[in-house]
C-alpha cells in the first residue's frame, strides 16, 4: 500500500488524525523536501512524534528514480508525505499513475493546502483564481517569462493568480523579490506590470501576516520568515476589497 498523507502548511500539528495514524502504522515513512517545505518542525522532530524514521526524498528521487518506493509499497505499507495536500503536486499524480501501473494499492489523506489557504487569509473568492503558476529564481543566462503570461492572462480573464515562489535548499523567495522579479518580466516583455499584489507569510502558523498594495509599497514590506507566497487581484468584488483593507491594509 502507498499512502499519499497531506501534512498541512507549517507544523506537526497540521496532520489530520487519520494521517498521524497511517503515518504510525507504516512500515517505511519518505517525506517529498522540494515541492514545499514545513518551516514550523525539523525532520528529527517529526521523527519523535511519528516514532519512525522519516527518509527525505529529492525531485529526482521522486520524478527520476521512484523504485525504491513503490518496491516497498509492494509489499509492505508506505507513507509518502508531502506539505499541503499530496495532490496539489503532478508530480505525486504521476507517482499515483505508476504506482497504479504496477497494481499496487494507493490511498490518499489529504492536508491543508495553500491553495485554499490564501483565499481565507486574503478574502479572494476561490471560484474567481485562474490557472496558479511559479516564479523561480533566474540563474546565468536563463530569465523566464512565463509567469507573467499566465498573470496577464488571467487579468484578461478577471481572474485572480496564485503564485507560487521559489525553494532552493536553504534558499527562499520573498514577495519583495517575487514582485521585482513580475517587474522585470515586465520590462523585457514590453507588457504593464500588474498594479496591486498581495503577499502572504507563514501561512498556517501562529503568526501569519498579510499585506496588499502596489509594487513599491509591498517591495518595501517586512513579511518576516518564509515561506512566502504572492497573489496577483483582478478587479476586486466589494467584499474582497473591504476584507483586503480591514486585513491586509489595502
Amino acid at each position: 500500500m502507498l499512502s499519499f498523507i497531506g501534512l498541512g502548511l507549517f507544523d506537526g500539528e497540521d496532520i489530520s488524525l487519520k494521517g498521524l495514524k497511517k503515518i504510525q502504522a507504516a512500515d517505511h515513512v519518505f517525506l517529498e523536501g522540494y515541492t514545499s517545505r514545513l518551516m514550523g518542525i525539523k525532520i528529527c522532530e517529526m521523527e519523535n512524534l511519528y516514532g519512525k524514521t522519516v527518509t527525505v526524498l529529492g525531485r529526482e528521487d521522486v520524478e527520476q528514480h521512484p523504485d525504491t518506493i513503490l518496491e516497498y509499497a509492494r509489499d509492505s505499507n508506505v507513507a509518502f508525505l508531502t506539505g499541503g495536500d499530496p495532490m496539489v503536486s503532478t508530480t505525486h499524480a504521476d507517482l499515483r499513475i505508476r504506482a497504479a501501473e504496477r497494481s499496487i494499492p494507493t490511498e490518499i489523506v489529504h492536508g491543508s493546502s495553500i491553495s485554499s489557504a490564501v483565499c481565507g487569509l486574503s478574502g479572494l473568492q476561490n471560484y474567481r483564481f485562474g490557472k496558479s503558476c511559479s516564479v523561480p529564481f533566474p540563474s546565468k543566462g536563463w530569465f523566464p517569462t512565463a509567469p507573467l503570461e499566465t498573470i496577464l492572462t488571467n487579468q484578461s480573464l478577471n481572474l485572480h493568480t496564485l503564485v507560487y515562489l521559489d525553494i532552493q535548499q536553504e534558499r527562499y523567495m520573498t514577495v519583495p523579490q517575487a514582485i521585482e522579479l513580475i517587474e522585470e518580466m515586465a520590462e523585457k516583455e514590453h507588457k504593464d506590470a500588474p498594479r496591486i499584489f498581495v503577499g502572504i507569510a507563514r501561512a498556517g502558523s501562529d503568526t501569519p501576516h498579510v499585506a496588499a498594495g502596489d509594487a513599491e509599497t509591498l517591495k518595501e514590506h517586512d513579511f518576516g520568515d518564509p515561506l512566502h507566497v504572492l497573489v496577483i487581484p483582478a478587479h476586486l468584488h466589494p467584499i474582497e476589497e473591504e476584507y483586503l483593507t480591514t486585513f491586509a491594509g489595502l
